[in-house]
């Protein structure tokens, strides 16, 4: 049984905290030295003995493979041995400390890694460049190591925002349930792309439709799916709202349900989206919202996908660039990157509210969460 589908039945995790070791611009003052652990129980939503548990070069998205024993992280960088591309580090977990050790380091096939994912066999990871608008797939080895792309695809073309959609900029990529599409969210082109993935030469091809758009100068981040049901659902960073679409499985395609702001009406101040999620129970939707530093909550409606406003809720931090449901679906955990905090909030199953826990932890410039079950 894979370590994700044990998590139900347990409260005790081991929680890697990726973050930013750099300093500048939007990614503000750091002192990060790399990935963070955190003992984590699912039951009181609390944060325990931060430690170190590897040094790395901005790790900014981390994901743990579904059989536990691997972790895998983007270095967020621009240029490796003088090529235009960042790169992918894979680690080995230690069962009982939690300490990572590294494996091997490979290019990214691109400028500026921002995500990572894995298909559905857990033989493959798929990374989004994007600074280089660009996305590709390696093959894991058998013992954790990344080994070089079997397929590297490159976009083309520019959005309305000549500052932000210069050209294109993949900013998430994930697998279809049924692991036979790969679709990718490109900020610069307003799109979300979609391929048809060959699970046996680890190739993406151009599906048929190859893409669906959504309205000029919004800028797609992340994609999430239902976990039940045949819908799938897009926040856009710049435009600040999520779409929902009703998802073919058998033909790859998208087709919008309906658009919805993710911010109160009176708001005026600036507009940047980050993350989405669906609750396990497929009830509820929540995004976060830079700026307004805030978690949007929806209600799904099960028949129709569309959804329902039910309000927002501060993260009580600044710039909340990730959150995550813990793999027990009892608390989401914000990461406040310039605030440098983890805040946890315990999640009403039956109206889909959060409440702060109470008991938020430091740690520098935090980007992405993930878990597994602890020994």
């Amino acid at each position: 049984m894979l370590a994700r589908e044990k998590a139900a039945s347990k409260s005790n995790y081991i929680a890697y905290v990726g973050t930013y070791t750099t300093s500048g611009d939007w990614r503000g003052e750091t002192t990060s030295k790399g990935i963070y652990s955190f003992r984590y129980d699912a039951k009181t939503g609390e944060l325990t003995a931060v430690e170190l548990a590897v040094e790395a070069l901005d790790p900014s998205f981390v994901a743990v493979h579904p059989n536990g024993k691997y972790l895998y992280a983007v270095n967020e960088i621009g240029k490796t041995a003088g090529e235009k591309s960042g790169t992918l580090s894979a680690y080995s977990i230690h069962a009982k400390s939690g300490k990572l050790t590294r494996l091997n380091t490979v290019p990214s096939g691109g400028s500026g890694p921002c995500y990572l994912s894995f298909d559905k066999t857990g033989h493959y990871v798929f990374a989004a460049n994007y600074n280089g608008g660009s996305v590709s797939v390696h093959p894991i080895a058998l013992d954790g190591r990344l080994m070089p792309a079997t397929s590297v695809v490159s976009h083309q073309g520019s959005g309305p925002d000549k500052e932000r959609q210069e050209g294109p900029h993949a900013h998430w990529i994930g697998v279809s349930p049924d692991n036979r599409f790969v679709l990718v969210a490109d900020l610069g082109l307003d799109e979300v792309r979609i391929y048809r993935f060959d699970v046996k030469k680890g190739s993406l091809n151009p599906n048929d439709p190859a893409f669906v758009r959504v309205e000029p100068g919004t800028g797609p981040r992340h994609v999430a799916f239902h976990p039940n049901g045949p819908f799938a659902y897009l926040v856009t960073e710049m435009g600040a709202e999520v779409t929902a679409f009703a998802y073919n499985a058998q033909q790859g395609a998208l087709a919008p349900l309906q658009t919805i702001s993710t911010l109160p009406e009176d708001y005026t101040g600036p507009k940047e989206d980050a993350e989405i999620a669906v609750h396990p129970n497929g009830k509820f939707l929540y995004v976060s919202n830079r700026g307004h530093d805030s978690i949007a909550i929806f209600a799904i409606d099960p028949a129709k996908g569309t959804l329902t406003s039910l309000g927002t809720v501060s993260t009580q931090g600044k710039t909340p660039r990730f959150f995550t449901i813990d793999p027990a679906g009892e608390n989401l955990l914000v990461a406040n990157q310039i605030s440098h905090t983890i805040v946890v909030f315990k999640i009403d199953p039956a109206t889909g509210q959060l409440t702060p826990t109470g008991k938020p932890v430091e740690v520098q410039a935090p980007t992405s969460i993930a878990f597994v079950p602890a020994p």
